[in-house]
Order: C-alpha cells, then sequence, then structure tokens
C-alpha cells in the first residue's frame, strides 16, 4: 500500500504488528463494521506459510535477519516483522503461577485473575494450534534430562496452565520443524479479506499528536513520506522497548526526560520507560561425551535435533509456597553464539531466574524515530543482592540436575560456576527474552503506573496500550502464551 491509498479514518489504529497486535486485529475485524488499520515497521510476508522465508519458519533455530538492531547487546533483540517474536522466538509457550496473577489482579483489578483470562488462555491455544513437546522430538540429552527431574523428586506438571513447580514439556507454535507465528495463526487468509482490515507493513511510528489531553492522530514514515492515521481510538502494541518509545516521542512521560531530549510534555507520566523486568540466567557448560555427540549427530542428520523440549520449574527459598521463581533449562545442540566443528555440539543446563527484583528502564536518546533507544535491562542490581542470591540457588539446582546426566557430559570448567564472584556472575549473565514494565499497569493515584487495567493510558483520552509492556511484573514463565491471552482479553475490552 502506498501513502496515497491510505484511507482518512478508522475506528481503531493499532501501532504495532507483534504477538499482541495480531490478536487485536484478527478478534476487532470480527465485527464488519468495524475499521482496523495495523501498522507494522518490518515486512509482512503474506497470510501462507509457503511464502515466508525459510529462515523465520524453522523452529529449530532463533532467525535474527526481521530485528529492529543487528549486531546489537543480547538484550536488545526485538522483532521488526509482522508476527512479531513468534517468528524469532523458540516457539515455547508456558503459563505462569497463582502468585503472578495475584500481583496482575493487584494493579489491574479481577480481570487479571487465573480464573478470569482462563477463557483467553484457552482462546489463544486453539488459534496458535498448540501442541505438547512430541516423543520423537526428545533428543538423548533431554530424555535424560526428563529422567534426572523424575529421580531429583520433581514431579511432572503441565506447562501450559496455571500450576505448581515441577518439570514437563512446554507447548509449541511448530509442526515438525515449521512454525506457525502469530501472523500466520491470527492473520489468515480469511481475516484479511474481511473489508475492514488494513494492513500497513513497512510503516516507522513517530509519534502521536497529542490536544488537551485527547489523542488525535498518528505520524508515521511510509515509503520514505510522512503519513498521518486518524481513528476513534489508538492501541499502542509495540513491545516493551517500542510502546514507551513512541509514547516518549508523544510527549507522554517524564517531564524531566522529555525536557532533556527536548520534546513538549503532553502528559506527565514518570513510569513510561521505567520498571523493565526481564529474565536474567547463567549457562553452566558442559563437554559432551562422544556418544552425546554422535547421538546429536544422528539427530541433526534426521531433521530432529531440537536444542531443549523440557525444562524445570524450581522454587528458591524467596519463593511463596506453591509458586516458583527458576526454570532450569537443559540444552544441547548447535551453539547459540559461534560454532563448532561438524559433529560436535554444545550442552549444559542455564538457570534462569524467572522473578527478578532488579529493574531497569528504556529511554530516548533523541527525538528522532530511527535513533534506537537507550535500554538497561539492570540485571541482578537489586541493592539488597536477592536476585544475585536467587541465581546462585539456581546454579546449584542446575549442578544438581546435571549430576543425573553425568554419562551424557562432564564439567566443562576448572572452577564451576557457582564458584564465581558476583561481579563474575553479572559477566555471565544472559537472559530468556521475555522484558515486561515499561507501561506498567495500575491505578491512577499510582505516580508509577501508566495504564489502567484495560490498558488506557492515564491522561490520554483515546489511548490504548495492549502489550507485553503493560505487565508490572514478569510471570514465572515464558511471555508468549500469557501475551497472547492478554491480547484476547484486551481486544473483548475494546468491543464492548
Amino acid at each position: 500500500m502506498t501513502s496515497a491509498s491510505i484511507r482518512s479514518g478508522y475506528d481503531v489504529v493499532i501501532l504495532g504488528g507483534g504477538v499482541a497486535g495480531c490478536v487485536l486485529a484478527a478478534r476487532l475485524t470480527e465485527d464488519a463494521g468495524r475499521s482496523v488499520c495495523l501498522v507494522e515497521a518490518g515486512p509482512d510476508y503474506g497470510p501462507r506459510q509457503q511464502e515466508w522465508p525459510e529462515k523465520i519458519l524453522n523452529a529449530r533455530a532463533l532467525p535474527r535477519d526481521d530485528v529492529w538492531e543487528r549486531h546489537t547487546a543480547f538484550y536488545r533483540i526485538r522483532a521488526r516483522v509482522l508476527g512479531g517474536s513468534s517468528c524469532i522466538n523458540g516457539a515455547w509457550n508456558t503459563w505462569g503461577s497463582h502468585a503472578d496473577h495475584a500481583e496482575w489482579t493487584h494493579a489491574g483489578g479481577e480481570r487479571w485473575s487465573a480464573g478470569a483470562l482462563e477463557p483467553y488462555r484457552l482462546r489463544a491455544v486453539e488459534r496458535m494450534g498448540l501442541r505438547t513437546v512430541p516423543d520423537n522430538e526428545l533428543s538423548a540429552w533431554t530424555s535424560a534430562a526428563l529422567e534426572a527431574a523424575r529421580e531429583l523428586g520433581h514431579r511432572e506438571v503441565d506447562m501450559g496452565v496455571p500450576g505448581r513447580p515441577g518439570y514437563g514439556r512446554p507447548l509449541l507454535n511448530s509442526v515438525d520443524g515449521l512454525r506457525r507465528n502469530a501472523a500466520l495463526a491470527y492473520l489468515d487468509p480469511a481475516t484479511r479479506s474481511r473489508p475492514g482490515l488494513t494492513i500497513l507493513a513497512g510503516a516507522l511510528v513517530d509519534r502521536l499528536s497529542v490536544r488537551a489531553g485527547r489523542v488525535v492522530g498518528v505520524h508515521a514514515v511510509l515509503d520514505g513520506e510522512q503519513v498521518t492515521l486518524e481513528a476513534d481510538t489508538y492501541v499502542l502494541a509495540s513491545g516493551t522497548f517500542g510502546s514507551p518509545t513512541v509514547l516518549l516521542r508523544s510527549g507522554i512521560g517524564p517531564a524531566a526526560h522529555l525536557e532533556e531530549i527536548g520534546i513538549r510534555c503532553e502528559v506527565d507520566l514518570p513510569g513510561v520507560g521505567a520498571n523493565l523486568s526481564d529474565q536474567p540466567g547463567v549457562f553452566v557448560p558442559l563437554v559432551p561425551t562422544g556418544a552425546l555427540n554422535r547421538a546429536l549427530a544422528a539427530k541433526e542428520s534426521a531433521g530432529e535435533l531440537y536444542v531443549s523440549r523440557m525444562l524445570v520449574r524450581a522454587a528458591s527459598e524467596y519463593c511463596p509456597d506453591g509458586a516458583w521463581d527458576l526454570h532450569l533449562l537443559p540444552t544441547a545442540g548447535p551453539p547459540l553464539f559461534g560454532t563448532l566443528p561438524p559433529g560436535q555440539y554444545e550442552a549444559g543446563v542455564s538457570a534462569f531466574l524467572m522473578k527478578p527484583v532488579s529493574r531497569g528502564y528504556v529511554r530516548l536518546r533523541s527525538a528522532d524515530p530511527l535513533e534506537p533507544p537507550e535500554i538497561d535491562p539492570a540485571f541482578l542490581t537489586d541493592p539488597a543482592g536477592r536476585d544475585i542470591a536467587v541465581v546462585r540457588a539456581g546454579l546449584e539446582k542446575a549442578r544438581e540436575l546435571a549430576a543425573g546426566m553425568k554419562p551424557l557430559a562432564d564439567p566443562s570448567e576448572a572452577t564451576p560456576v557457582q564458584a564465581l564472584s558476583d561481579a563474575g556472575l553479572r559477566d555471565r549473565v544472559g537472559t530468556y527474552w521475555h522484558p515486561v514494565g515499561t507501561c506498567a499497569m495500575g491505578p491512577v493515584q499510582d505516580p508509577w503506573s501508566v495504564v489502567d487495567g484495560q490498558g488506557a493510558v492515564h491522561g490520554a483520552a483515546g489511548l490504548r496500550v495492549a502489550d507485553a509492556s503493560i505487565l508490572p511484573t514478569v510471570p514465572a514463565a515464558n511471555t508468549q502464551l500469557p501475551v497472547l491471552a492478554v491480547a484476547e482479553m484486551l481486544a473483548d475490552t475494546l468491543r464492548a
């Protein structure tokens, strides 16, 4: 679509075609009388799987072609393509604990309880075609990890429902190695044929126009030209890094920061860009035995090698009863970074901190939408040192799990990871790529909240945010399924 062919106004404009944006566009256009424009900065590869690049469809890898920044810090990776993170992640889907829902309900009301979100969870599972990991996708390493978890006394659990600590297999949005992303699941040919839906790909959102506390338009760049879209309702779904930057460029955010950048403050909301929370982790490397390398090579030759297909939910001493604050993730396969000679593989167990206390931020470097934002995840920086303590507990549990798989791998370092100093652990930290919180929901009297329980932005009429950025705390889960369910729920609030 060219700038000349864009209509003048819509009922709803959705800014961001990621996981949440695809859900919203599909659900809102079920009403034939509603016009919706879905705006995405990246490409749209179409409604049919065969039209998509092989790299994006390959569920055995983490594609990094359609991202905002290449060769950047690991924690900054974010998708720039219709379908968003569902096009570049591991196609894993898990759910959090009842403790997560207690946190969300406190911030956003009863619609955020486990019971209230359950029909939306089921709706997302069905639309995405989620399935449990089949036996043929288990490698020798994963099978050994399942057995080791059993022997350590962990209980087998269903990873796709609100539950308890234990081990199990995730739900997948992939079949026979082909990733089925949110664009394919929600924006299929039938959905795209609806007269009320316009998909505007390759359009970079610059800023919103705000007058007297109401959003009256959105400015974007399409084919090198400035375009303005108008609607009754504007929904930001640009993700935990993207949504706060659009708000900030629009003058919605901390007044002092906006003044530094030279942007007029329209709505003073200190919480915009604050409260960034992601799930850091530390990898315990192991040396695969010859037998494991041969087993993995045979699996890869058959086209059935997946780096991981199970996890353990574990609880540290800081965790509420019945909940968990750690994921133990055994992996074995081609290295995530770098390469190894043919027939050799990387193996180990990662301990991921699922409920971090530390908080980072997203800020603007300038008002230019082409300028990448300043992002600091602030991993393991809480003054009391709780996050470091939980990671250390996780590393000990990872060591126990690895010991149960010792016939397949041995420790790789003279100094174990568990013995590193706090600074040494921070140097080794990685991420699960599940950032949330930069437009956190909460009551209007909370000076750090940005939206209410329906995603409506405080002090900006006609504007909502509907993505992971509104979650005040990260769930003890991979965030794709929770975001799908939340978007399903928020779509209903918009249709009401």
